[in-house]
């Protein structure tokens, strides 16, 4: 029994759900998401709430209940409220600035590295050192998030790079003079 994939999902009022052959389609106040639907697993609307149930008692399909209820509830959440992701820049002459749909990062590199933000996605620069990137799609979010602190990931002896902002850096001891 997978206690998540029982769960239903209670549609708030702005959000609106639409399930079809085999896929399912989420509108809210701030867009629309939708996604396909796994074999073995239906999805029916029925007096305000989604219901998530296996047609099939497979093992693959018993693993997989609990992962489209997940995902069917993130699509709810993120046209009703939206995700974000907060990272840090730290380090001496670190910097990050946005033109248009391009972020141009200045990390410590010999040229400024040039990155260019997805559709579906908002990226807002704060003090030049804090970038918080919101958008409705979960996934999207997560990928860009870890797309840009892939450039310069943080270093163990000084913390210089890019950080998750609730991420925290073993810290290692430097050389010590003999």
């Amino acid at each position: 029994m997978s206690r998540i994939g029982n769960a239903p999902i209670v549609i708030p009022d702005k959000v609106s759900a639409n399930v079809k052959a085999d896929s399912i389609e989420v509108k809210g106040p701030n867009g629309t998401l939708n996604t396909g639907l796994l074999a073995g697993v239906a999805v029916e609307v029925k007096d305000g709430q989604i219901v998530v149930s296996r047609t099939v008692d497979s093992p693959e399909t018993r693993s997989q209940h609990g992962l489209v209820r997940s995902l069917i509830n993130n699509m709810v959440q993120g046209v009703l409220e939206g995700f974000s992701k907060t990272l840090e820049i730290n380090g001496v002459g670190y910097r990050a600035e946005l033109k248009g749909k391009e972020l141009i990062l200045s990390l410590g590199f010999s040229h400024p590295v040039n990155f260019t933000i997805p559709d579906g996605i908002e990226v807002k620069v704060n003090k030049q050192t804090e970038l918080i990137i919101s958008g409705i799609d979960r996934q999207l979010v997560g990928e860009t998030s870890a797309r840009i602190r892939r450039l310069r990931p943080p270093e163990p002896y000084k913390g210089k790079g890019i950080k998750y902002s609730d991420e925290v850096i073993k810290r290692k001891a430097g050389k010590s003079a003999a």
